[in-house]
């Protein structure tokens, strides 16, 4: 029996895996699932690194990641807004402990729907949602505090702040990766870019530079329109830009990169992929997009009756048209007393 030779060429060095962590803060928690929609193409994500910090699936603590010399992450996929003092404190420390910080999602690339709650103040959410709410029995017209002692000890909880901010309102970002969640193949994209080395230049969104009309299937004219409608008012869907049947779809001012996945189910764009490149305000830009089209020949024609009726047909125009983006758009939250 021959013996198998050693010595005679060295066995190459092992790569080192990189280094991920993954956080969630004020969101719903779909970009936690977006990652396990990878399917099988997670254990390529495996193969190439170790996740050392991952909330929602592994028993990792925060002392743990303050134990970590700074760098030591290669990168961090952020996801959530930043809603709470404990939010803000973590979003600081995991850009101190990570190499690469990634804004993943739309509501830490924009704010995201929790961002909607700009609107409004801490006092005016915690009202609806803890005393004037036909759903909720609460006599002693109790609402949470920060601390409260009990025979056990001291209970405390994070400070919940009057306004909603984005990632990169808070901390320095390097990337970009929107949606609600964000797609899967950008999510491959950005993975692939990360473990190749190919990333784009530092503060890059990673999607395409195009609109999601330019991935959208209907056929497109330059028909007006005179009326605006919701999905359920239309009898039945045509096979044309839904802008055009007078249904309020956000594709012209919102990036692309979903393959217009909603348009394919003859639902309208709701905006999650942000803005536009080179557009600073999504809203700003759908509304004038939407002026274009209606059917009117010059507000000098248009009398009150005509213009307050447009006005009513956008039923909720903040949500409408600032979904994913109000604590990023010019406006960035109401203006309180």
């Amino acid at each position: 029996m021959t013996k198998k030779k050693t010595g005679d060429k060295k066995d190459a060095p092992k790569k080192e895996k990189l280094k991920f962590a993954f956080y969630w803060a004020a969101s719903c928690g779909g970009c936690e699932i977006a990652v396990l929609d990878l399917d099988e193409k997670i254990l390529d994500v495996v193969a190439a690194a170790d996740i050392l910090f991952w909330p929602v699936a592994i028993d990792t603590k925060y002392k743990d990641v303050e134990a970590m010399d700074d760098n030591y992450i290669d990168v961090c996929f952020f996801n959530g807004s930043i809603r709470t003092e404990e939010q803000e404190s973590m979003a600081k420390l995991l850009r101190k402990k990570s190499k690469v910080l990634v804004a993943f999602g739309a509501c830490a690339v924009n704010g995201g729907i929790p961002g909607l709650a700009n609107i409004a103040n801490r006092d005016e959410v915690f009202r609806v949602a803890y005393l004037d709410n036909p759903s909720t029995h609460n006599p002693k017209k109790i609402i949470p505090k920060t601390s409260v002692k009990v025979k056990e000890g001291t209970l405390t909880l994070p400070a919940f702040y009057d306004t909603v901010k984005s990632l990169h309102q808070v901390v320095d970002v390097d990337y970009y990766l929107p949606g609600c969640p964000p797609p899967t193949n950008l999510i491959l994209d950005a993975v692939t870019a990360i473990v190749t080395n190919k990333l784009p230049p530092q503060g890059s969104v990673i999607a395409p530079l195009k609109s999601v009309c330019d991935e959208c299937r209907f056929e497109k004219t330059e028909k007006r329109i005179k009326e605006i409608k919701r999905v359920y008012e239309v009898d039945k869907i045509e096979e044309k830009c839904l802008l055009e049947q007078g249904i309020i779809c956000l594709g012209p001012a919102t990036r692309g990169g979903c393959n217009a996945r909603c348009l394919d189910a003859n639902m309208p764009c709701t905006g999650c992929g942000g803005p536009t490149p080179n557009s600073c305000d999504q809203g700003a830009k759908m509304i004038s997009a939407l002026a274009s089209i209606l059917g009117i020949e010059g507000e000098e024609k248009m009398d009150d009756e005509t213009v307050q009726k447009l006005i009513e047909d956008v039923r909720d125009v903040v949500g409408t048209f600032y979904k994913y983006t109000l604590p990023t758009s010019l406006i960035k939250r109401r203006i309180m007393d």
